[in-house]
C-alpha cells in the first residue's frame, strides 16, 4: 500500500509517501512559509534531483493541492493517478488520556483532537488543518492519526502521577504524557531487530538527543518511563530547553526578579539548554567546536548534556531492574560520537563499555559497545514517517480497511 505521510506544523507540510510492504520513500518533501508572501516548496522523487517550487501558499489546503499535484505531475511526479494512494497517515503531538493507541480519523475523533489542542497549542491546531486539508483533498481516502504521545501510554501511575495535590491530575489531568513516542518505538524495535532478540525480553533505554531530547525506558517493548512529562521543556538539557530545573528559581525570577512568566517561559524553551550554558549557539556542533579551541563555557554545556543523560540511563536501569541495551537516535545520537563517547563515560558501572573505534560512525546502523560490554550499545537511526506508515496500516487492517478509496 501506497501512504502518505503527513507532519503539518504551523507554516509547514512536511511529507513522504512510502510504499508500506518495503518502506521504500517513494517521494518526500517539504512545504513552509504556509501564509507568507511567498512560499516555498521542496519535493524529490526516491534519489533524484530536488526541486523548488517558489510562490504564495495561502493556507494549508492549498500546499496539500500542490503537493498532491506534483505527485502526479508527469514529468516529475511518483504516482501515475492519486488513487494509488491507500491512505494518509498524520502525525498527532498530543493525544492526552483520550488515544492511547493510533486511530482511524473520524468525526468524533476530530472532536476529540480539538479537546485536546490546548495541552499543545502550538502543534495539535496545525496537525489539524494538516487533517482537514488531506480529508476535502482526497474524499474516501482513510486517515489514521499517529500519537507521539501513544507509545507512552502503558506507563505505570508511578511514573506518570506528579506529587502534587491530587486534584491537579484528576480535573486537570496534568501527568506525565512524555513525546517522540514514535520515535521510541521504531528506535525499540530496531533494536530488537538487530540483536536477533525478543523485543518482549529486553530492557532497554533509547536516548533520542537533539535539539528537542527525550530518554525513554522500554521494559518488555512497552514504555515505562520517559524524561519528557506534560510539557516539552522537563528531562534532559536540549538545544534551547533547560529541561529539569529547581521551580524555586522560577518562581524566584517572577516574585523577586521582575521577570514576567511570558519571559520566564521564553527562557526555559528558548534561551537556556546549550545556548544558555555556552552562550555560543543551540547546535551541538558549533558548541563542539567553541569547546575545543578553548571556550570553557562550552566545556561546561557538552559536560552538563552528557550528565543529563547520564544520569537518566542510569535511574531507568534501576526503574527496570535490568539494562540490556542503549540505543542513540535522532541528530545528535546518530551523528554525534564525541558526545556518546562522553555519555558513556561512567555508564561501566552497569556493564556498559563503548568501543571508541566502532564509536566513530554518523547516521549509520550500527552496535558500538566494546566486546566484553554486557549492555550493547548501538546507534540506531530513526525513522518516524515509515512507523506512522506501519502504524497505518496496522490501524485498518484491524478494523478490515485495506485502504483502497470505496
Amino acid at each position: 500500500m501506497k501512504i502518505l505521510v503527513i507532519n503539518s506544523g504551523s507554516s509547514s507540510i512536511k511529507f513522504r509517501l512510502v510504499e508500506s510492504s518495503s518502506g521504500e520513500a517513494i517521494a518526500s518533501g517539504l512545504l513552509e512559509r504556509i501564509g507568507l508572501e511567498q512560499g516555498r516548496m521542496e519535493y524529490r522523487v526516491r534519489n533524484g534531483d530536488k526541486n523548488v517550487i517558489e510562490k504564495p501558499i495561502p493556507n494549508h489546503r492549498t500546499g496539500l493541492e500542490m503537493l498532491l499535484e506534483m505527485l502526479v505531475d508527469p514529468a516529475a511526479g511518483a504516482l501515475a493517478s492519486l488513487g494509488e494512494i491507500g491512505a494518509v497517515g498524520h502525525r498527532v503531538v498530543h493525544g492526552g488520556e483520550k488515544f492511547t493507541d493510533s486511530v482511524a480519523i473520524g468525526p468524533e475523533v476530530i472532536a476529540k483532537l480539538e479537546e485536546c489542542s490546548a495541552m499543545a497549542p502550538l502543534h495539535n491546531p496545525p496537525n489539524l488543518l494538516g487533517i482537514r486539508a488531506s480529508m476535502d483533498a482526497l474524499p474516501g481516502v482513510p486517515n489514521v492519526a499517529v500519537f507521539d504521545t501513544a507509545f507512552h501510554q502503558t506507563m505505570p501511575p508511578v511514573a506518570y502521577v506528579y506529587p502534587l495535590p491530587w486534584s491537579v491530575y484528576e480535573e486537570k489531568r496534568m501527568r506525565r504524557y512524555g513525546f517522540h513516542g514514535t520515535s521510541h518505538q521504531y528506535v525499540a524495535m530496531q533494536t530488537a531487530r538487530i540483536l536477533g532478540r525478543p523485543l518482549e525480553d529486553l530492557c532497554l533505554v533509547v536516548c533520542h538527543l537533539g535539539n528537542g531530547s527525550s530518554i525513554t525506558a522500554v521494559k518488555d517493548g512497552r514504555s515505562v518511563d520517559t524524561s519528557l512529562g506534560y510539557g516539552t521543556m522537563c528531562g534532559v538539557m536540549m538545544g534551547t530547553r533547560s529541561g529539569d530545573v529547581d521551580p524555586a528559581i522560577l518562581l524566584d525570577l517572577i516574585e523577586n526578579h521582575g521577570m514576567t512568566v511570558s519571559e520566564v517561559k521564553d527562557m526555559v524553551y528558548k534561551r537556556s539548554g546549550l545556548l544558555g550554558v555556552s552562550g555560543v549557539s543551540s547546535d551541538m556542533r558549533d558548541v563542539e567546536a567553541a569547546a575545543a579551541a578553548g571556550n570553557e563555557r562550552a566545556a561546561l554545556a557538552l559536560d552538563l548534556f552528557a550528565d543529563k543523560v547520564r544520569k537518566h540511563i542510569g535511574a531507568y536501569a534501576v526503574t527496570m531492574g535490568r539494562l540490556d541495551a542503549i540505543a542513540f537516535t535522532a541528530g545528535i545520537g546518530e551523528n554525534g560520537p564525541e558526545m556518546r563517547g562522553m555519555i558513556c563515560r561512567g555508564l561501566e558501572v552497569l556493564g556498559a563499555r563503548i568501543d571508541p573505534e566502532a564509536n566513530r560512525v554518523r547516521g549509520v546502523e550500527k552496535v558500538i559497545s566494546a566486546k566484553d560490554s554486557r549492555v550493547s550499545i548501538l546507534v540506531v537511526p530513526t525513522n518516524e514517517e515509515l512507523m506512522i506508515a506501519r502504524e497505518t496500516e496496522r490501524v485498518l487492517s484491524k478494523e478490515g480497511k485495506p485502504g483502497a478509496r470505496p
